[in-house]
């Protein structure tokens, strides 16, 4: 026998080694998660998708209220969007909601609400992925079909002492072929399971637990004594720091006891929820250390002026606190001010006159805020934003002088500031005003979700 064919002999032992060592193991050892005591493929489906970057433990008190409030793909496909992303709120990563809630349209109107198990028909779901697609088709079918993962590509670079970067294309590739070829006939959806466990339980990240690892005797990474550098993977770029002002606008009169909210683009970053306003840091302060407090008074100014042109009567009193949200690509610092609601000033005659012929003309889609429409009592709390001005800089000097503040020197900021300047355009952002119990009614991003929350710890509410 030569050398390579010894080599192949060796490396099938080892795969047959593997599968049969990891069932076992699997069988025995194996969690009881909600989304395993059922083959309900609606359920592995939201399962998985929950899963993504997410810890199962974080996991299970939402999928649990989850499938009880949308038990169908029906019940899922028909529901508001607001209902999906406030049943989400505090899971993050919420485009996963949305393409979920889109998948499941796409499902009752092309498959009847089921769930389909072809190949194809799955992976044409909006946001279902490679691995999802593997996940649902194995577990829910039972179809030889690879799920690869992170956790799935750290077992296999071990075990087989893969030192290919797991972060490219290519490897992926080479690891979805290998882990099909160790599924054992007729127990795809329990070996796709095994990999995942293994990978979250024992063959961790950082320090893995080789002793009590069922498949040790073959792992190749641990006889080379190379399982801690293993998988091998490019680092990311890390995210951009952005220092943030945030506005805490405390109402009076008919508004005590309530603060502002607003809601964000209905396209882009954070899609449609709802947060506290807030805008970037004057660019010639936000050097220095990330997180370090602005100067009080560049501070106030850019909150000052940023409130009166998104057509926001109050006035900043000074800072409450500093929270910090992190994306894949942004990490926001958010200095964030307590400021206090101020009924807006009558203007003379002269300014109101010209201030309403400006409002007349309105044409080329430059951003204006309609102080009319925001202090117009409507019942149901909304301050109206109206986006589409002309004369923008006019209105808003009006409006800065109606509120004592400064008009800018500099360009004129942005009504709406996301990050997102194609989304920034299309949408202004709805404004409420609320207390605790209607926070119900909203779904916010965690950063705005725990600051809403001390602020009414603090004040007993």
């Amino acid at each position: 026998m030569t050398t390579d064919e010894k080599h192949i002999e060796a490396q099938q032992e080892a795969k047959l080694f593997f599968s049969r060592f990891l069932l076992e193991w699997y069988h025995l050892q194996k969690r009881d998660l909600p989304w395993r005591r059922h083959r309900n493929p609606y359920y592995i489906w939201i399962s998985e998708i929950m899963l993504q970057q997410t810890r199962v433990d974080t996991v299970i008190p939402y999928f649990n209220r989850f499938i009880e409030q949308f038990p169908t793909v029906e019940a899922l496909a028909d529901a508001p969007e607001e209902e999906v992303l406030k049943c989400w709120e505090g899971l993050g990563y919420y485009s996963r909601a949305r393409n979920l809630q889109h998948a499941a349209k796409q499902v009752k109107e092309l498959y009847g609400g089921q769930v389909p198990d072809d190949r194809d028909a799955v992976f044409g779901l909006k946001g279902v992925g490679p691995y999802t697609a593997g996940a649902i088709l194995s577990i829910a079918f039972n179809r030889p079909e690879p799920a690869v993962d992170g956790n799935v590509m750290r077992v296999l670079s071990r075990y087989f002492l893969i030192e290919d970067d797991i972060a490219k294309g290519p490897t992926r590739v080479k690891m979805e072929k290998l882990a099909a070829e160790l599924i054992p006939e007729g127990e795809a959806g329990s070996f796709n399971q095994a990999l995942m466990e293994l990978g979250a339980l024992i063959c961790t990240p950082k320090s893995p637990r080789c002793l009590p690892c069922p498949v040790m005797e073959h792992c190749a990474a641990r006889l080379a004594g190379c399982e801690a550098s293993l998988p091998v993977k490019t680092k990311a770029k890390p995210p951009r720091p952005e220092e943030r002002l945030a506005a805490l606008v405390e109402g009076r009169g008919e508004h005590a006891g309530r603060v502002l909210i607003r809601q964000r683009p209905a396209s882009g970053l954070l899609a449609r929820m709802w947060e506290l306003p807030h805008w970037p840091a004057p660019p010639a302060e936000a050097g220095g250390a990330r997180g370090a407090l602005l100067p009080e008074a560049a501070a106030l100014d850019r909150l000052r002026r940023s409130m009166s042109q998104a057509g926001i009567h109050a006035r900043p009193e000074g800072h409450w606190m500093a929270a910090e949200h992190t994306f894949s690509h942004i990490v926001w610092t958010l200095q964030v001010y307590r400021c206090r609601e101020e009924a807006a000033l009558p203007l003379a005659a002269e300014s109101r006159a010209v201030y309403g012929a400006a409002q007349a003309e309105r044409a080329d889609g430059a951003l204006g805020a309609d102080a009319g429409a925001v202090h117009a009592g409507r019942a149901d709390g909304t301050l109206g934003v109206d986006a589409g001005a002309t004369h923008a800089e006019r209105e808003n000097s009006l409006l800065a002088a109606a509120l004592g503040a400064q008009p800018a020197e500099d360009a004129p900021l942005a009504l709406f500031d996301s990050g997102d300047a194609a989304a920034d355009a299309a949408d202004s952002g709805a404004q409420r005003w609320i207390n605790r119990e209607d926070m119900k009614n909203y779904a916010f991003p965690n950063v705005f979700l725990k600051l809403l929350n001390s602020y009414f710890d603090e004040q007993g509410t």
